[in-house]
């Protein structure tokens, strides 16, 4: 049996703002996410971005080229129901974060982490006012409390399509930090992505590059990239 698809049902696509954020309307009709909530966004930006994605679609739906409806969905259905345990589990890389666990050799490895990292975590400390303390090896050494409490209030302050945003953001980069230094600018968005594939692209150095895995590595990029695009479009 033919797989099902949504076909084009719509001739016009608009924005419509309310008292509390702003709707996408297809013919006049809200457009709903798959939870049945309306699909509201905190900025006409955001809106018009979910609106030109609808309006690109031909005879056939295909969500694989809605990214901003896919995450404001995420946001509405997923998010809003659960911010405290999505805060928290976020917040929880902080105390095993990425730029945190350093190889101790070889050398060369050594010097590229801390090239890297080493700045994140001081503008952490300086920006967040948060410090975290790299080691050596792989075994895991609990962080201050403090620093880690300041980071999770950082983490739960976030609304909710600001932190459907930053969970790609943290999970993709495997840390905390980076996801605060892309969400709040501290470097270009491709730099901090090359920051979290440190390790990765020394391997890939010593023994080339598997095909397959590239690819997977592009696709988390653009994830990464888009993630960052939708936090910024949550506050214009």
């Amino acid at each position: 049996m033919a797989e099902w698809k949504q076909k084009r049902f719509w001739t016009t696509v608009s924005v419509e703002g309310e008292a509390d954020g702003f709707s996408i309307l297809l013919d006049g009709r809200r457009v709903k996410t798959p939870a049945k909530a309306s699909l509201q966004v905190p900025s006409q930006r955001m809106a018009e971005l979910i609106a030109a994605e609808w309006e690109a679609q031909e005879e056939v739906v295909n969500p694989n080229l809605m990214p901003n409806t896919r995450s404001a969905n995420a946001a509405i259905d997923k998010v809003a129901i659960q911010h405290t345990e999505v805060a928290d589990m976020l917040a929880g890389y902080g105390d095993s974060d990425l730029l945190c666990y350093r190889a101790d050799s070889p050398a060369e490895l050594v010097e590229r982490q801390a090239a890297a990292w080493d700045p994140a975590l001081h503008w952490a400390a300086d920006v967040l006012g948060a410090r975290l303390e790299p080691r050596a090896g792989v075994l895991h050494v609990p962080q201050d409390p403090e620093a880690l409490n300041i980071l999770s209030k950082r983490t739960h302050a976030f609304n909710n399509f600001e932190l459907a945003a930053f969970h790609d953001l943290v999970s993709l980069s495997g840390s905390l930090v980076l996801g605060f230094a892309a969400a709040l600018d501290w470097q270009p968005v491709d730099d901090v992505w090359s920051m979290s594939r440190i390790d990765e692209n020394w391997q890939e150095e010593q023994w080339g590059v598997d095909e397959e895995a590239a690819e997977t590595v592009a696709l988390k990029k653009a994830d990464f990239l888009h993630a960052k695009c939708f936090f910024d479009a949550c506050s214009d």
